[in-house]
C-alpha cells in the first residue's frame, strides 16, 4: 500500500500557520507528514523560515495519528549531530514513537549561516556518515566520546531515549551514495521518480525499509493563477539539486531562476483544479516504488482551501490509482 503524505513547508508559512495545517492534514486523511528544516526561505516571495524542531514538538502535541518526518535534516553544520540525537529522542516520545529523523547533506542556502564556509560535497558526504555513527551511538542512551575527522563528543548521554532509538532515513542521489549509507539508515529519501535508484538500494540492503518521495503541486481553482503562484514561488524548483545544494541566499536563487519562464514551472508542476492531471503527475513515484509520497502545495493563502475542498478528493484518486 502506498502511502500518501503532507508537507508542512516551513518556507512559506509560519509556525502557526503550519500547526494548523498539520491538523487539517490529519483531519482529512493524509497518512503521515513531513517538514521541512531550513533558515532561509529558497525566495523572497515565500517569506518564512520559522525552527522545524519547535514547529514540530507543537505538531507532535497536537496530532495523534500521523506519523511525522524532518525532510530533510543537515547534521553536519548548523547542528551539531549530539544536538540532532537528542532533538530526535524527545520528539519520539512526545509523538509517541510516529517520527522519522530524515538526514541529509543539506544546502548552502540554510548551512552557512555559522559562518563556517560551505564544504565540498566529498566533504560533506564523509561528515553525514560521521554524523549518523554519532546519532546512532547516542540512542543507544550509553555514554558516547568521539573523537572522529570532523566531529568530537565528550561524555554525553541522551537521557530521556525511546526504546530502539529513532528510524532514520538518510536522502541518496545515486549509486555511489546508495552504497554509502544504505547500511547506515532505515529508510530510503529521494526526490526523483527513477526506479532505478529504488532497485539499487533494495539491491544493497534486500528491500529494506520504507521510500519516502516527495512532490511539489499547485493546485488552484483557476490554472493560471496555479501557474503564477507556483512561477511566483517554486521556480527555484528548476534548477536541480546541483544548483540548489549550493546557492547561498534567496536573492542568489532569485538570480539564478530569472530566466525559467511560466511555462517551464508548469511543465514541472501538475498546476490548477485538475485532480486527475495531479495523480498522473505522481504516479511516476509509486510506479518507480516509492512507499511513502508527500505533496507539497504551493503557496501559503491556498493552503487552507486545499486542505478543506481538494485534498480529501484527492486522496480518494491517489489511493484508487495506486492500488
Amino acid at each position: 500500500m502506498t502511502n500518501f503524505g503532507y508537507t508542512l513547508m516551513t518556507e512559506q508559512s509560519g509556525p502557526q500557520q503550519l500547526v494548523s495545517y498539520a491538523v487539517k492534514a490529519e483531519q482529512v486523511g493524509f497518512d503521515f507528514e513531513v517538514s521541512s528544516d531550513h533558515y532561509s526561505p529558497w525566495l523572497m516571495s515565500q517569506g518564512h523560515a520559522p525552527y522545524a524542531w519547535t514547529v514540530l514538538g507543537a505538531v507532535a502535541q497536537a496530532t495523534s495519528r500521523v506519523e511525522l518526518a524532518t525532510y530533510v535534516t543537515c547534521p553536519i553544520q548548523r547542528y551539531h549531530p549530539a544536538v540532532v540525537a537528542q532533538k530526535a529522542a524527545t520528539l519520539q516520545l512526545l509523538c509517541d514513537g510516529r517520527f522519522i529523523l530524515g538526514l541529509g547533506s543539506g544546502e548552502n542556502l540554510n548551512e552557512h549561516v555559522t559562518g563556517e564556509g560551505w564544504p565540498p560535497i566529498a566533504q560533506r558526504q564523509d561528515m553525514l556518515e560521521e554524523a549518523v555513527q554519532i546519532i546512532r551511538a547516542l540512542h543507544t542512551g550509553e555514554l558516547v566520546t568521539w573523537e572522529g575527522d570532523y566531529f568530537r563528543v565528550d561524555s554525553a548521554r541522551i537521557w530521556d531515549v525511546p526504546d530502539g532509538g529513532v528510524p532514520i532515513g538518510i536522502a541518496v542521489s545515486g549509486e555511489k551514495s546508495i552504497e554509502r549509507f544504505s547500511p547506515l539508515a532505515d529508510h530510503f529519501i529521494s526526490t526523483e521518480p527513477e526506479k532505478a535508484l529504488i532497485d539499487e538500494w533494495d539491491a544493497a540492503t534486500g528491500g529494506k525499509g520504507r521510500k519516502i518521495g516527495q512532490i511539489p503541486i499547485s493546485w488552484a481553482p483557476d490554472r493560471d493563477d496555479a501557474i503564477e503562484r507556483a512561477h511566483d514561488q517554486f521556480r527555484w524548483f528548476a534548477g536541480g539539486w546541483a544548483v540548489n545544494a549550493d546557492l547561498p541566499t534567496p536573492a542568489g536563487f532569485a538570480g539564478a531562476s530569472k530566466f525559467v519562464r511560466k511555462e517551464d514551472v508548469a511543465e514541472q508542476i501538475p498546476c490548477g483544479p485538475d485532480l486527475e492531471a495531479i495523480v498522473e503527475s505522481v504516479r511516476a513515484y509509486w510506479e518507480a516504488g516509492y512507499t511513502d509520497i508527500a505533496l507539497v502545495q504551493v503557496g501559503d493563502d491556498l493552503q487552507e482551501r486545499f486542505l478543506q475542498e481538494a485534498a480529501t478528493p484527492l486522496l480518494a484518486l491517489l489511493r484508487d490509482a495506486a492500488q
